[in-house]
């Protein structure tokens, strides 16, 4: 779909340079088939500060090669650890884009958010990579047009990592094939074909960084349970659903129901995992502890404020603007003591990848 020829390319070197957020998923997904194909739509909100700044330098080879030839800088120092990571995601999209055996490469990578912070990279990182390589591909002389680029950094953004694919774009954005979502696709994800109500424009994520260390089970490993889980096809079909619904949301504002739709989809995800062959807990009790604070906070407060989890422990608190110093005000008084070093970090919604 997004294959290109080798072009008499009309640039020898050049350099772009692109930010790409994180994003969060309120309706998951979790469980694959193929190559980084999901089981079932999702839907996230694109963040605005936890986002990674990568800049691609190129330059054409003297001597034509059958290898990838990059260097990986993280922060401005060689980070040989990732490379056969980027090794493996060269050799995954090459079909795509046949001009990375023709350049030598240096990628200096740098995120807004704190290394070893518990927020998931790979979105953001993945995303500003790809946005890079199809502007690099653009240099050298392909006619693919503005739709059409963003769509293939987001096909190649997700042979990187899942989840990335939903970062090029936002504020909402919908990943997976879904009847009521036009032009939605599994390839890559697309922003949603509506307008989102008042009350979600400039949406708050606190995020409270409750357990900072590596994930007990990978993503990749977890995706991977869902083949032959007992609950996986009630389970698509229960996103898919959640996703119709949600989506109507978004468009009429209607909090109560927002509340229900994102706080459930969490607490399946997580359940999806305890019920694994072999299963596993993410959260902490520090998560839990926080979850019913939320809750005790909601009800005596009346502040439409609710919670969502990624695959870890960390708890993502999210609400509408107007209700920020009230939020904030609570998370530093109840929440704070249940974060490692008392941190947390404040986003809000975002509308994708910037060129720098």
């Amino acid at each position: 779909m997004f294959t290109t020829e080798n072009t008499s390319y009309i640039k020898e070197k050049g350099k772009v340079s692109f930010s790409a957020p994180s994003n969060i998923a309120l309706v998951k997904y979790w469980g694959k088939h193929g190559v980084q194909l999901p089981q079932n739509a999702s839907l996230s909100f694109t963040l605005s500060n936890c986002k990674t700044i990568t800049t691609i330098s190129y330059v054409r080879k003297e001597k034509k090669s059958n290898d990838f030839d990059f260097q990986f800088l993280f922060e401005g120092n060689p980070k040989p650890s990732f490379e056969p990571k980027i090794n493996t995601f060269f050799e995954r999209i090459y079909e795509y884009c046949p001009f990375l055996k023709d350049f030598s490469f240096v990628i200096d990578s740098q995120n807004t958010f704190p290394h070893s912070s518990g927020i998931a990279s790979s979105a953001s990182g993945m995303a500003a990579m790809a946005q890079c390589l199809v502007t690099i591909e653009k240099e050298l002389g392909s006619e693919l047009n503005e739709e059409q680029l963003i769509q293939k950094a987001s096909f190649l953004a997700r042979l990187g990592s899942g989840s990335a694919c939903r970062s090029l774009e936002g504020p909402v954005t919908v990943w997976g094939a879904h009847e009521n979502i036009g032009g939605s696709s599994d390839q890559y994800a697309v922003k949603v074909p509506f307008e989102i109500h008042e009350v979600f424009k400039n949406y708050q994520d606190t995020v409270l960084l409750v357990d900072k260390g590596e994930k007990q089970v990978s993503s990749t490993v977890g995706h991977n349970l869902m083949h032959g889980h007992p609950f996986a096809k009630q389970r698509f079909q229960q996103a898919n659903d959640n996703l119709t619904e949600l989506a109507e949301v978004m468009q009429s504002g209607d909090m109560d129901r927002f509340i229900h739709i994102v706080e459930s989809e969490a607490l399946t995800l997580h359940s999806m995992m305890m019920t694994s062959s072999p299963y596993f807990i993410l959260m902490k009790p520090e998560t839990l502890e926080v979850i019913n604070h939320i809750w005790q906070f909601r009800r005596e407060s009346n502040i439409p404020v609710c919670f969502t989890l990624d695959a870890g422990a960390n708890v993502h608190v999210l609400y509408p603007e107007s209700f920020k110093e009230d939020v904030l005000s609570f998370i530093n008084n109840q929440l704070v003591r249940y974060c490692q070093n008392k941190q947390y970090i404040c986003d809000v919604i975002g509308t994708g990848v910037q060129s720098l």
